[in-house]
């Protein structure tokens, strides 16, 4: 079993910087994770914000957040940070942490924290 928990949700105003993290809590024969962050803003379907794979450090962006979010993982590998600079109003949405074992990409993440409110405001 995986344990996702996360912190760091909040309010900014546009133009600011907020910071997300996400603790696993794995089993030893589950420890191989791929780790993401997702979003779901009212009326809008989930969508991938980025992420990191289990098998390597390269990491992935929406093009909605690229040059602007981070992602990054602790060498334990079971710890995610979320780096959100340069915050926009419509960076508003429900922050969901994800996790899936060996995961080859992050449709097949089946994982999930209880999510995280970000509001920014203009």
């Amino acid at each position: 079993q995986v344990q996702l928990v996360e912190s760091g949700g909040g309010l900014k105003q546009a133009g600011g910087s907020l910071r997300l993290s996400c603790a696993a809590s794995v089993r030893p024969d589950f420890r191989y994770l791929t780790m993401g962050w997702f979003r779901e803003a009212p009326g809008k379907e989930r969508e991938f914000v980025a992420g990191v794979k289990w098998s390597g450090s390269t990491t992935y962006y929406a093009d909605s957040v690229k040059g602007r979010f981070t992602v990054s993982r602790d060498n334990s590998r079971h710890m995610v940070t979320l780096q959100m600079n340069s915050l926009r109003p419509e960076d508003t949405a429900v922050y969901f942490c994800a996790a899936g074992v060996m995961a080859a990409n992050f449709s097949g993440l089946n994982y999930w924290g209880q999510g995280t409110q970000v509001t920014v405001s203009s």
